[in-house]
């Protein structure tokens, strides 16, 4: 292994088989190796500065540019990340299994697919049914989200007069006439320092004063305004900065400002909202790209025929199916919470815990014996190695038939390194966790939250945030069809990049969940002018039924206004002993603190406090469990219309 040193970081500058050395190619973007062999051979490590010769270099030029905007990982952790491609390539993972194909959307058919995704179909087809819903969601898209849109647009037409067929597609200025105008009447509502309803405001993306909404610090995830929008503020402003090159395990203590409407997680929504928050936050997410100047290429899969049955080489979709018939409410799959459980039972502070592969004949006949015993209960756990268990765990990520991180997502997830900032790499993944189907979702949560518990065991473990990052990451990202369709030099290329991202998702993982307060006030606002035209449009014997059904309830309406006029709300609890309650409406009372009035008074003694959750209900929003930290009276601001139900929840 030959080194230069210096005073900086360790960058790994290339592979070198044992039969042939391969040359020197210098990086491109966010690519930091290149020159690779998948071979049996040494690693060669260069110790350079960011710019300027390097040293023992004759010609005076710099062999090998390191890219600044990736973090400098230390030699021997990309030292083991290649160990474990070795090792991943000697396992001959399930050589029969017929690989995923992945496949470049055509020119055209990736914007259509775009546009179908964001519920915006009726913008390119005029048959599409939800033509009202397009209408109500393009109403409340921020500036940069709805150049994401026409930008989209313009492509499809664009394509469509190039094949000369037959379009619909609607000019964009006619599209965003609505948007324009709303957006107009926030932006003059702000200016005359009115106080409206805070959604009215903050559903276009502004937020409270100037843009960035007051997080002022580098270290200050801004929630409230969109991350696009921010995202051009930073490049109008021409905040060129380099972003620090973090040794090991220090990044940033990134932090969410204090909102006292609460923070909203995955999982909290209705169904119905959440398939309102995907959609924005696909557009959001190509927006933020598209304003960092970052084109991803959207990938397809292609079906293939896989295992409709086992453990291993089994879809997520089918192994959940067949674990939810054992236990129903099962989110991750069992034999992936069986080896993390076994791993963590036999102790975190084993040294080299994931690093370390277990004995390959052996893990290979594990497998074979779990695939036949596991469901019959009859699986010898106590015989199980550690090390054999770490090895199962990652060859059951990587045999996964469709990459863990979705391919659709994939060339996203990988292009976040190229964003000019660590906290704007930190938004896009963000953006990114939220777009992944529900049974991924949860299943990187529990492999993240697992990840973490081996890092805090690190003094003992020797299992660092870099280690576990670099050891994971091709397992992660070099999923079957994607491997095969690079060049050895593009895998090399990836290693630092993988490995940093994995490293962001473990450490970042507390945020990663949350749904931003933008995309949830667009979420309101979107509810909000549904309701208005289905009001508009209903005929007239529904209208004079709701009449009727208005009248019965002007009584309770009245009667709740007036608690809350009077200072009280009223709570529901409708599973429970009690039955309903008024709570006292003070500037201080938290969620939490209902929660405990309630508890008080409960008198079945099964109740516990985590079980429970006050939810929001009605007014713009469908459902919502709050966070224990939110203020009522400032979400009562936000949405007065609301009622308040207190329902057990499942954990």
């Amino acid at each position: 292994m030959s080194r230069q040193q210096d005073e900086r970081g360790v960058v790994l500058t290339a592979y070198t088989s044992n039969s042939e050395a391969l040359p020197a190619i210098s990086c491109k973007e966010q690519t930091e190796f290149l020159g690779a062999s998948r071979k049996t051979g040494q690693y060669n490590v260069q110790r350079c500065k960011a710019a300027g010769a390097a040293p023992g270099s004759s010609s005076g030029k710099t062999p090998y540019q390191r890219c600044s905007s990736q973090d400098s990982l230390d030699e021997q952790a990309m030292v083991d990340y290649f160990k474990e491609v070795e090792i991943i390539q000697r396992s001959g993972d399930a050589e029969t299994q017929e690989e995923v194909q992945l496949k470049v959307a055509d020119e055209g058919e990736q914007e259509e697919a775009w546009l179908m995704e964001a519920g915006l179909a009726t913008l390119f087809d005029e048959s599409a049914s939800d033509g009202e819903d397009s209408i109500a969601l393009l109403s409340t898209l921020t500036r940069t989200q709805a150049a994401a849109v026409e930008r989209r647009v313009e492509t499809l037409k664009q394509t469509l007069r190039k094949r000369n067929k037959p379009y619909s597609v609607p000019d964009v200025r006619e599209i965003f006439k609505p948007a324009s105008q709303s957006k107009d009447e926030a932006e003059s509502t702000e200016r005359s320092g009115s106080s409206k309803q805070e959604v009215e405001g903050l559903g276009n993306g502004a937020g409270p004063g100037t843009p960035g909404g007051g997080a002022d610090a580098e270290t200050d995830i801004n929630l409230e305004v969109s991350f696009s929008e921010q995202a051009l503020t930073y490049k109008e402003g021409l905040k060129v900065t380099q972003p620090q090159n973090e040794a090991d395990d220090r990044l940033p203590d990134f932090r969410v400002s204090q909102d006292k409407t609460g923070q909203t997680r995955v999982g909290d929504l209705s169904a119905e909202d959440m398939k309102k928050v995907r959609r924005l936050v696909l557009i959001e997410m190509s927006a933020l790209f598209d304003t960092c100047g970052i084109e991803v290429k959207a990938h397809k899969a292609l079906k293939v025929r896989v295992r409709e049955s086992g453990l291993f080489g089994v879809s997520l979709s089918t192994l959940l199916e067949q674990d939810q018939r054992r236990i129903p409410g099962t989110k991750v799959p069992l034999i992936l919470q069986h080896l993390m459980s076994h791993i963590e039972e036999q102790g975190l502070d084993t040294e080299g815990v994931l690093r370390i592969p277990g004995a390959a004949t052996r893990v290979k006949a594990v497998c074979h014996e779990l695939e036949h015993k596991f469901y019959e209960g009859v699986f010898p756990w106590q015989s199980l190695k550690q090390h054999d268990a770490a090895s199962l765990l990652k060859l059951f990520i990587r045999e996964l038939p469709y990459p863990l991180l979705t391919v659709e997502y994939f060339s996203a997830f990988t292009s976040v390194l190229k964003l000019p900032t660590k906290k704007q790499q930190l938004q896009a993944l963000n953006l990114l966790v939220l777009l992944l189907p529900e049974p991924n979702r949860d299943t990187l949560k529990a492999l993240l939250e697992f990840f973490q518990r081996v890092t805090d065991h690190k003094d003992r473990n020797k299992m660092t945030l870099n280690n576990v990052a670099v050891v994971m990451a091709p397992n992660i990202f070099m999923c079957k069809g994607f491997r095969s369709k690079i060049s050895e030099q593009q895998e090399f290329a990836m290693a630092t990049g993988t490995a940093n991202i994995v490293r962001l998702l473990v450490r970042y993982q507390n945020l990663l969940w949350t749904i931003p307060k933008f995309v949830l006030n667009q979420v309101r606002k979107h509810n909000m002018e549904n309701q208005r035209k289905m009001h508009r449009d209903r005929a007239v014997k529904k209208l004079l039924k709701k009449m009727a059904y208005d009248r019965e309830r002007a009584s309770d309406k009245q009667e709740k206004n007036t608690e809350a006029e009077g200072g009280f709300m009223r709570v529901q609890a409708p599973q429970f002993s009690k039955v309903s309650m008024a709570v006292q409406l003070t500037e201080d009372l938290k969620a939490s603190d209902v929660l405990t009035h309630f508890l008080s008074q409960e008198r079945s003694p099964s109740v516990k406090r985590e079980d429970l959750c006050l939810y929001e209900m009605g007014g713009n929003i469908k459902e919502r469990c709050l966070d224990e930290e939110t203020y009522i009276t400032a979400l009562l601001e936000l949405n007065p219309s609301a009622e308040w139900v207190i329902k057990s929840v499942q954990h």
